[in-house]
């Protein structure tokens, strides 16, 4: 069952100096955590950026909370955005925490004071210390507070957690989730971490040289794709569904991978016959075989 999208990109592209991001058709499903993954140079933060506007697309059209803008943003939508980026500004390094916490809550009506203190102890986000004498994880925590301080309908994360210790990944990971609780809020990720995506996503979009190859449910993604052990012939396995590589391991035996473990295990129950065993792929061989050439065997939201 297709969930309401909270964003919808149709044919959207970006002409680079050197490359060409998109054309990129996609839906981001309402109150669900989205996770933009893919190596670096293959276009996520120009996707981003493109969300929030900063960016502007050569072609395509982009609706937000279900409204087209070509040029610029209203501000009634922007004031239900929260945004991180990769690049933290330098407009406010002269500004101390509580000046820049001033300004920015000026913009949204929801902001929420008492939420935006708290995180800020939580963090260990020093106070009364201007934002360019902070170290890079200092700002980034800050950064996160002020994005979930307005309490927003839609929050963009570009690359989140870099310059964090393990001490504040861990809190951020905590406060994300929790924030998803009201189930009123929607998180576009974009993060090259795996255990950010295993943690967090409800959803995977995986890119590779400025192109969306799919998106793909995560729960479903790591249910499917797996490394199986079976007693049988090459031919049996050739014509199971989902085959992505196979190998002999003796005595009769052969493993494989496939994208479509369930499927799999049906039609060999209905055979007679039943796994040896099973390894659930990492998350990290998953998408490197994806984008090999592998096809998700995962519906789409």
């Amino acid at each position: 069952m297709m969930e309401p999208a909270l964003i919808e990109m149709h044919g959207v592209t970006k002409h680079r100096r050197t490359k060409r991001i998109g054309p990129i058709t996609l839906s981001i499903p309402e109150g669900y955590i989205v996770a933009i993954v893919g190596p670096n140079g293959s276009g996520k933060s120009t996707l981003m950026n493109m969300l929030i506007q900063a960016v502007i697309p050569d072609e395509g059209e982009i609706t937000w909370l279900h409204e087209s803008h070509c040029n610029e943003l209203p501000l009634h939508i922007r004031k239900q955005i929260g945004f991180v980026p990769e690049q933290l500004s330098l407009e406010e390094k002269h500004s101390t925490v509580e000046a820049a916490a001033a300004f920015r809550s000026q913009w949204y009506d929801t902001w929420d004071g008492y939420y935006f203190d708290a995180l800020l102890s939580v963090f260990g986000v020093p106070r009364g210390v201007k934002l360019g004498s902070m170290s890079k994880g200092e700002r980034r925590k800050f950064e996160i507070a002020a994005a979930l301080a307005p309490r927003p309908r839609l929050l963009l994360l570009d690359e989140p957690s870099s310059g964090l210790d393990p001490f504040a990944w861990k809190e951020m990971i905590h406060q994300l989730q929790e924030c998803m609780k009201g189930g009123e809020t929607t998180i576009v990720l974009s993060t090259h971490i795996v255990d950010e995506v295993r943690r967090l996503a409800d959803y995977i979009v995986l890119m590779h040289h400025g192109k969306v190859l799919g998106m793909v449910e995560k729960d479903s993604l790591l249910d499917n794709w797996k490394e199986c052990w079976i007693s049988a012939d090459a031919e049996l396995v050739e014509e199971l569904p989902g085959i992505v590589s196979w190998k002999p391991e003796g005595a009769g035996k052969i493993s494989f991978v496939t994208t479509e473990c369930m499927a799999v295990e049906q039609i060999l129950q209905s055979s007679g016959l039943k796994l040896l065993k099973t390894r659930a792929l990492e998350l990290d061989e998953v998408l490197d075989l994806w984008i090999q050439g592998s096809e998700p065997g995962a519906v789409r939201p």
